[in-house]
């Protein structure tokens, strides 16, 4: 039986009910973790301190990950412009390796001989935390009560409230998890596939197309494909994409829905509000057309994929991950300059781009117009030839193309 537990704590009800649950059942002292990915105001923070407290945990600690958290993950994502589904900017569940690996640390430094997470058997978390978990510190043990002994709500309410912890018996319309690159939102509607969420549901982004704000053209910089300027003004990068969130969600810029498979092997459905991350990988992407060959995005694209999956699964500890990320700061280098984008009502659109390293700007040829860098006898070579593996083709067909 561990003696002493460290426990994933969000302060939520599942996790606040894993508090005295696991401090009864097991006799053990709780430390209670929270990573703050983004998301948090100093009031939250303070918040779930006290409450972690209140609830008979032995000590709380609040590690602020945003940094390392940008740093060792929404960098890639950046370079990679991953967006799953074509739609889906992995909102929360990137986060979820770091957090599991920041409890495993204070585990580690707490001499705990467990780890306990408050995660259901229904989603995609209690993979991603064990996973990461299991990797890195394979001699812990994992508790999951609210899993593995089958909790419901009403037993969770009850219990608490036999300890003199109010809660609210009925949950909430919506469930609302947010971080540094956005949040997601589900309810109701998003158990089904067909209907839109209410404004109210709307977090980051609530009232803006009903209060529409005139257009705004804003420049953002990047140097070797990390965020880096905002109109001009530099600025560190969790800082940076804050400051997006708040400027694009006023403009209802980011909002999604997204249908897609989960890692537990059933359809999901997802409502989503990511507008620093939308903004963001728009302004990339661009400014990566002027900057990297053809082949270079081609290759990207592929890996882009393969590495959003692996993020979203929860294997972030691969190491094809490290070998996906090597070769994007490679493709890095020459991705610095500057993207102009408008900013209207539910649309960030790219004005323009500049940059030292731009291929357009090394050509003394103007495509449809010039053709400095070639004679028409190149010209008409490159056509002929171009066209050889077809007319091959065609003639072994017997004139069929």
């Amino acid at each position: 039986m561990p003696k002493r537990i460290v426990l994933a704590f969000s302060g939520g009800l599942d996790t606040s009910f894993c508090v005295p649950w696991l401090a009864e059942r097991y006799g053990a002292a709780v430390t209670t973790v929270t990573v703050d990915t983004g998301g948090m105001s100093s009031a939250d923070r303070a918040a779930i301190e006290a409450r972690a407290l209140a609830l008979g945990a032995e000590r709380h600690v609040l590690i602020d990950a945003r940094a390392r958290y940008f740093d060792e993950t929404l960098r890639h994502l950046i370079a990679g412009n991953v967006l799953r589904g074509q739609v889906y900017p992995l909102c929360v569940g990137a986060e979820r390796s770091l957090q599991a690996r920041l409890v495993a640390e204070t585990a580690r430094e707490a001499e705990a001989e467990a780890v306990a997470h408050g995660c259901t058997a229904a989603g995609n978390d209690q993979v991603r935390f064990e996973v990461a978990l299991r990797t890195l510190a394979p001699e812990l043990e994992i508790i999951a009560p609210v899993r593995d002994e089958g909790f419901s709500r009403a037993y969770e309410v009850a219990f608490l409230a036999e300890r003199g912890v109010e809660w609210p018996a009925q949950r909430a319309a919506y469930s609302v998890n947010s971080g540094l690159w956005g949040c997601t939102i589900g309810g109701r509607e998003t158990a089904d596939t067909v209907a839109p969420l209410p404004e109210e549901a709307w977090v980051l982004t609530r009232g803006a197309f009903a209060n529409t704000r005139a257009a705004e053209s804003h420049a953002v910089s990047f140097a070797a494909g990390v965020p880096a300027a905002l109109d001009g003004v530099a600025i560190a990068p969790v800082e940076l994409v804050e400051s997006l969130n708040l400027l694009g969600g006023a403009f209802g810029i980011g909002r999604g829905i997204h249908l897609g498979d989960t890692i537990i092997g059933l359809k999901g459905r997802v409502a989503f509000e990511a507008p620093a991350a939308v903004l963001l990988i728009a302004a990339h992407r661009e400014l990566e057309k002027l900057t990297l060959t053809a082949r270079q995005q081609r290759v990207k694209d592929g890996l882009a994929a393969v590495y959003g999956d692996l993020v979203h699964e929860g294997q972030f500890l691969e190491p094809a991950c490290r070998d996906i990320e090597a070769l994007f700061g490679r493709s890095q280098l020459r991705v610095t300059g500057e993207v102009r984008v408008l900013l209207r009502p539910g649309s960030a659109f790219v004005e323009g781009v500049a940059s030292p390293y731009s291929l357009k700007a090394a050509s003394c040829a103007v495509y449809g117009e010039a053709a400095g860098e070639w004679t028409a006898a190149d010209a008409r070579g490159f056509s002929r030839m171009l066209a050889l593996p077809g007319i091959l083709h065609a003639r072994a067909g017997g004139g069929q193309p």
